[in-house]
């Protein structure tokens, strides 16, 4: 009787101990995903700063080398370059001033999405006509050399 209880005893220590890294494991993943999602925050604010600026350098520094965008009624473009010449021809012809809010970050490993949408204006250069604007953003992240990058990037009107 005695082996018997002393086996139990050894049983429940394993599995309380088992229980206790599970928990110390699943806090140690909430914690990095916290810190995984404020720094995915920080990117979309750089992002929308560097809009906001007209500063098409400080936006490509942003995305990935094979990023791809999607802006609204016009065509995809596809890598550095592309994604570089379609922000400086917005940069060239519009004046944005936008502020972005974050409606969901979803992280899963190296790669992560978050929903956004954007209020404000936009200058039209050629006339100086203001015109207000709303989007709704998708945004997918890529980690690369231990910084996220913007992926992909879809927008799209509100209305």
């Amino acid at each position: 009787m005695s082996k018997l209880f002393l086996m139990a005893v050894v049983f429940i220590g394993l599995l309380v101990s088992s229980t206790e890294v599970q928990g110390q494991n699943a806090t140690s993943k909430s914690k990095n995903q916290k810190t995984e999602k404020v720094a995915i925050e920080k990117l979309i604010l750089a992002y929308q700063d560097a809009l906001n600026a007209s500063d098409a350098s400080k936006v490509i520094n942003l995305y990935t080398p094979t990023g791809v965008l999607m802006a609204n009624a016009a065509p995809t473009a596809e890598g550095a370059e592309q994604v570089k010449g379609t922000y400086q021809y917005v940069f060239d012809n519009f004046t944005y001033a936008l502020q972005f809010t974050i409606l969901e970050i979803e992280v899963n490993g190296n790669t992560a999405f978050a929903r956004s949408t954007s209020k404000g204006s936009f200058v039209i250069k050629a006339s100086g006509q203001t015109v207000p604007d709303e989007n709704r953003e998708l945004f997918v992240f890529q980690k690369v050399n231990g910084q996220w990058k913007i992926a992909r990037y879809m927008y799209n009107k509100n209305k």
